[in-house]
């Protein structure tokens, strides 16, 4: 499943450099994670990327953070899967997010809104 916010998502820069993919958030070894796999395809530049990994982070789902802007394999998967070079591209499990929403990414992990701060 593809969702796309258009309003909460940067356009990638032209060029790209050397590999880096990290992971942001790990579960402890051995401990399996309640959350399916997510990968967050990013740059460093994007505000909406940080966002997304700062979310994320509050509500202690691991993901492994790509940087497409340094590395071009990923960034050429990331537009396969999406026809399309915005970010972030949050995938969890078989759904794919285009752009951050923290709407799209509480039904994909089952996650319950946190209040309004």
């Amino acid at each position: 499943m593809l969702k796309i916010n258009e309003s909460k998502r940067c356009y990638m820069p032209k060029s790209k450099s050397s590999s880096s993919k990290t992971p942001a958030s790990k579960s402890p070894a051995g401990q399996t994670s309640k959350y399916p796999h997510v990968k967050v395809y990013s740059t460093p530049t994007c505000p909406y990327c940080h966002m997304a990994k700062d979310y994320l982070k509050a509500n202690n789902v691991p993901f492994e953070d790509i940087n497409v802007a340094a590395d071009e394999k990923a960034a050429d998967e990331m537009q396969k899967k999406t026809g399309q070079l915005g970010v972030p591209v949050i995938e969890i499990g078989n759904t794919i997010i285009v752009g951050f929403d923290k709407d799209a990414i509480n039904e994909a992990l089952k996650l319950k809104p946190k209040a309004a701060s």
